[in-house]
């Protein structure tokens, strides 16, 4: 049976300190309005409203939970609370600021800036002739300088893919909507099906989950950066396992971007998590290289020896 979707708070609904004017999105795990503060700020405020557990019709307030969900929406709620609250120690400028969290009506909100822009996703839809090689390495340069911040305080975002990158206005993008939480839930409950995201998702995601680690989120990134240049998700992770149909970027846009940016997409894009960039600054390196000019790539592989060549791709895959 299909689960059936959440209905939103009303517009002008007061939710403690703030009021409520339209809902932002909907999905699985939860609801995102826009709302004002007292002083008359703008902010989105997530509320903890997973659609297999709780479920909240038309006009209600409170969130109807039969007696077998309880502890698996508690414990989901606490998983909730905690990443807010350890998302509220970061402050950078490439990830969504978390301004409050509390409870109300039976389960959590996460208070944030209200960011003015669009999603990546939106954006690539709509400009397909401005991801150009310039866009990509700024971009996802600046989107790394986040996810260090968040790598560094032990959390992990485990769903990244371009609806969930926001560009503001000056193109400066930010990270939003965490799936730890989500994760840790489908991790502990056997109720709930593991949430992620087809296509962006990791081979750890599926049937490994005690194996992800930064490395997971950098296969997202790869398949974020993949995504901006196709217009849509790379084959998914699980199906590639099977039968590995994705085509190489190196083969797909050959000679339309450098060697070298699709070199580190199909780096980010190895199954196996030991061949891809270990860390956020290993592939931000790479993504800040000197690029070698199609007019000057002939003669600069033809003065490197072969086993040159092995030696890179050795050290890069960290083989000794």
């Amino acid at each position: 049976m299909a689960q059936q979707a959440n209905h939103a708070l009303p517009p002008g609904f007061q939710l403690d300190d703030y009021r409520i004017d339209r809902q932002l999105s909907l999905g699985g795990f939860s609801i995102v309005y826009l709302a004002t503060d007292s002083t008359g700020l703008q902010v989105a405020i997530k509320e903890y409203l997973p659609n297999s557990l709780a479920l909240r019709g038309e006009g209600g307030i409170k969130p109807i939970i039969t007696a077998e969900h309880v502890p698996a929406f508690r414990y989901g709620m606490k998983c909730f609370f905690e990443e807010g609250r350890a998302l509220a120690k970061l402050s950078h400028p490439n990830v969504v600021r978390v301004l409050n969290f509390f409870r109300a009506n039976d389960t959590v909100y996460m208070v944030m800036e209200y960011e003015h822009g669009r999603t990546l996703q939106e954006f690539i839809q709509k400009n397909r002739i401005a991801v150009t090689e310039n866009f990509m390495r700024n971009v996802f340069t600046k989107l790394l300088n986040g996810l260090r911040e968040v790598h560094s305080h032990k959390l992990l975002h485990l769903d990244l893919k371009p609806s969930n990158v926001y560009l503001r206005n000056d193109y400066a993008p930010v990270l939003i909507d965490f799936g730890a939480a989500r994760q840790t839930l489908a991790l502990d409950t056997p109720m709930l099906k593991p949430m992620y995201t087809p296509g962006f998702a990791s081979p750890e995601h599926y049937n490994q989950r005690d194996l992800l680690g930064p490395w997971s989120d950098i296969y997202s990134i790869g398949a974020s950066m993949y995504a901006c240049l196709a217009g849509a998700a790379p084959q998914a992770a699980d199906a590639r396992l099977e039968k590995d149909l994705l085509a190489p970027a190196m083969v797909r846009w050959e000679r339309q971007f450098s060697d070298q940016l699709l070199e580190t997409i199909d780096w980010c894009l190895c199954l196996n998590h030991l061949y891809r960039p270990q860390s956020v600054f290993a592939l931000q390196k790479a993504l800040t290289e000197q690029v070698v000019a199609p007019q000057a790539r002939q003669e600069h592989w033809a003065n490197q020896s072969l086993s040159q060549l092995v030696g890179k791709f050795k050290k890069k895959i960290g083989k000794k």
